[in-house]
């Protein structure tokens, strides 16, 4: 089962979504897909699509997963990892109107640099991306939390 994440920004990202059932249709992708939509406003036949899920939800599909495709949100993103799951992201953009800015751009390049995840934009097919999942291996993710909290605590005690 492939996980498709678009997150729960207020603007739609029907970029991704469309892609991802044409290639449902075309018969490149033969496995179920579930969808999580957001404020993306989006029907298929082909697509289990929910705009909303629990927590508790979204924990269970992403450890069935097989693949996760996801925007570039950083809680997205990070949850896949962490799962040890194969991620593809994928930056919502101004230009689309996908989002106010582009800093998932820099969030993509920071993961993709360190060997965590592939990346799918417009200048190569999404489906030669999920071609090289087979033999892709990720680097474990490593939070930085336990540091930077270490950090903020030796400088509370070193100043108080």
């Amino acid at each position: 089962m492939i996980f498709v994440i678009l997150g729960t920004h207020e603007l739609p990202f029907t970029r991704l979504v469309k892609e991802i059932e044409r290639l449902k249709k075309e018969g490149f992708i033969k496995e179920e897909i579930i969808v999580q939509s957001g404020h993306t406003n989006y029907s298929s036949d082909l697509l289990t699509i929910q705009p909303f899920m629990s927590y508790e939800e979204m924990e269970s599909i992403y450890d069935r997963a097989r693949l996760i495709i996801t925007h570039a949100g950083t809680g997205s993103v990070i949850t896949g990892l962490k799962k040890n799951k194969k991620v593809i992201a994928v930056a919502r953009l101004k230009e689309y109107g996908e989002h106010n800015d582009n800093h998932q751009l820099e969030l993509v390049d920071v993961f993709k640099e360190k060997g965590h995840i592939l990346e799918w934009d417009d200048r190569t097919p999404l489906q030669e991306v999920m071609k090289s999942v087979e033999e892709f291996s990720p680097k474990p993710f490593v939070s930085g939390k336990e540091k930077m909290i270490k950090l903020i605590d030796d400088f509370i005690e070193k100043n108080s």
